[in-house]
């Protein structure tokens, strides 16, 4: 393993990938199998698997009343899995500025992303373990992976702007996406046709759900070698080594604080932290949506997320070419215009029918990757060098650890209304509030304030 050196020396100060065409290509391609190694836990772990066996299981251990006692907390069964995600969450919050900023420091980006990456491998791989009464393990084992996963992906996108030139990064953004939604499908497939064939290969249903989720962190550890194989640290330069390493809340702080010496980027990452809250609330609630509302089973449900997948790619692919021509920022707020139609047909979609489901479905997975690439490269340009990995430690936080508010919306309007479909049609205010503030960042004034290049166009 090389997660620990640097294959050559870069030059100080975080400039863009190696001069070599042929040298900054293959770093790409070793990049985008991190995306390939790790979107499998998201998917099959996180959206299909996890919620429900953690919940039985928890339901399993639960006393008369429906309750179980971590810590000797009584906590509903029921309410386990939502609280071990947000617990996750607040721990993310307080690594990712302390590793960020140490990345930035050392400029060893490399060997943090192993630890990262490796720890949640582990952690995935040993739910294998989860059987029986084991909530508590199920609940830690979640918490450790998906703090990891946060931690990881954070330094994964901190790479964008040193491995590619300004004008590559909606590509090379966009690649790496379609790497990971092909990954996520296809491990889907093949866990499907486990999971749905149990029997047949002489598996209770619980150890069909365990090899599912272990295999995830298996796949997630063994693809994992390629980037940190082919990735490169860079030296940091005398002067740039950004904020010092403090507790994660000073260090959050002191990353804000740097970060209204840049108000034109802290603006990019408001409005997208409004619009991806209403992207992830989507993604999280549909299958709530579609069962709830529309009266959907589960294999409808999990084929829709299937599809969402295989399309993805190539909604990524093709949202990367039309920045090309039409730039990052006019592509994004295309997409946010398509994200408000997803939800007004949803709102009108009808009940027991898995065929409009499914458009709803192929029209998400065409913008899904899309959007997410896209704003994770234009971010990349709004970047001070020196500070990648500080910096997009704030945008995982946007992507990550403040994804509460969506769900709060929706949540509310359940309560208040009683209608799923009130619910889902409420989350329209974050993509309009999001394309409204989104237009009115001058993205080149924004670029050039970082110091960074202007690409062509942007």
């Amino acid at each position: 393993m090389t997660a620990g050196t640097a294959d050559t020396a870069e030059p100080a100060g975080g400039t863009p990938g190696p001069q070599d065409p042929a040298a900054r290509r293959r770093e790409q391609r070793g990049w985008y199998f991190y995306d390939f190694a790790c979107s499998v836990y998201s998917t099959s772990v996180l959206t299909v698997f996890l919620g429900p066996y953690l919940t039985s299981v928890a339901k399993a251990a639960a006393d008369p009343d429906g309750f179980v006692h971590p810590l000797g907390i009584p906590v509903r069964a029921g309410s386990l899995f939502a609280y071990s995600v947000s617990a996750s969450l607040v721990l993310a919050i307080v690594l990712m500025p302390v590793v960020g900023a140490a990345a930035d420091r050392t400029g060893r980006k490399k060997p943090l992303l192993a630890v990262a990456a490796y720890t949640g491998a582990t952690a995935t791989a040993a739910m294998f373990f989860l059987d029986g009464h084991r909530y508590l393990l199920g609940a830690f084992l979640l918490i450790v992976a998906n703090a990891a996963t946060a931690v990881a992906m954070m330094l994964y996108n901190a790479y964008l702007p040193q491995i590619a030139e300004p004008d590559e990064r909606d590509d090379v953004s966009s690649r790496g996406w379609a790497f990971g939604y092909t990954s996520g499908a296809l491990v889907l497939v093949l866990n499907l046709v486990l999971y749905s064939g149990h029997d047949s290969f002489g598996l209770s249903e619980s150890e069909a759900v365990r090899i599912c989720l272990a295999s995830a962190g298996v796949w997630w550890g063994v693809f994992t070698v390629i980037p940190l194989r082919r990735l490169r640290d860079r030296k940091v330069a005398p002067g740039s080594r950004g904020a010092p390493v403090g507790s994660g809340w000073r260090q959050l702080r002191a990353t804000l604080a740097d970060m209204r010496r840049h108000p034109l980027t802290l603006s990019f990452l408001l409005a997208y932290l409004v619009y991806n809250d209403g992207v992830q609330t989507v993604i999280s609630q549909a299958s709530v949506y579609g069962s709830e509302e529309l009266g959907l089973g589960q294999s409808t449900l999990i084929t829709a997320v299937l599809l969402v997948q295989v399309l993805a790619v190539a909604g990524a692919l093709a949202m990367g070419r039309l920045a090309r021509v039409y730039g990052a920022k006019r592509t994004i707020l295309g997409s946010l215009a398509v994200w408000t139609l997803i939800l007004v047909a949803g709102y009108f979609l009808p009940a027991g029918s898995p065929v409009f489901f499914y458009v709803l479905a192929a029209a998400i997975g065409l913008v899904l990757g899309g959007s997410q690439a896209l704003s994770r490269s234009l971010f990349s340009h709004l970047v001070p060098r020196g500070k990648e990995a500080e910096y997009f430690s704030a945008y995982e936080m946007s992507d990550r650890g403040l994804s509460w508010l969506g769900p709060l919306v929706f949540g509310l309007a359940y309560q208040l209304t009683g209608s799923y479909r009130d619910a889902i049609i409420s989350l329209v205010v974050f993509f309009v509030v999001g394309s409204v503030l989104l237009a009115r960042v001058p993205v080149e004034r924004a670029v050039a304030a970082a110091g960074n290049p202007v690409p062509e166009r942007i």
